[in-house]
């Protein structure tokens, strides 16, 4: 009897918690590096697009479902050019997150997370698994927290707000 309660509550609790709309903190201040080693903060990397909608993809070069999504991305930003695209690696290293870039010529404002998922940014997705879409609307505000494909239908949506 435990054992259902338990299960029911997990179930509950997980259902009815609401995707944040704002920035913790902790992620706000979060420490992430340019592709020319300089260290900014996440609210940073905000404040330069304030007034714009941004894409924030979290993704890395050893993610098979990251790399395979690269072309879906690309049609994406064909499709809308006006959006500003912030791409956060959790990749293990800056070498590797750099070579990837060249690689796959994914255009975009790129930065890495020294800590990948056990940053502050990483702890506020709350998130294991990656490539992970969010949407940051004009004034800062996430109006689109968790897709893992860039096809989802909430992401066209959330634009649309």
């Amino acid at each position: 009897m435990f054992k259902k309660t338990l299960i029911l509550t997990l179930f509950i609790v997980g259902c009815t918690m609401k995707a944040p709309t704002e920035f913790s903190k902790k992620a706000l201040n979060d420490q992430l590096f340019t592709q020319e080693n300089k260290v900014v903060q996440f609210k940073e990397i905000l404040a330069a697009y304030k007034g714009k909608k941004v894409v924030v993809n979290v993704w890395a070069s050893w993610c098979k479902d990251c790399v395979v999504a690269i072309p879906k991305m690309k049609e994406f930003q064909a499709k809308y050019p006006q959006l500003i695209y912030v791409f956060i690696s959790a990749d293990r290293n800056v070498h590797t997150w750099k070579k990837a870039l060249k690689k796959y010529g994914i255009k975009g404002e790129h930065y890495f997370m020294k800590d990948g998922m056990d940053s502050d940014f990483g702890d506020f997705l709350n998130s294991n698994w990656i490539p992970r879409y969010l949407i940051v609307n004009e004034n800062g505000f996430v109006d689109l927290f968790k897709a893992t494909k860039i096809t989802d239908k909430r992401i066209v949506s959330a634009l649309k707000k």
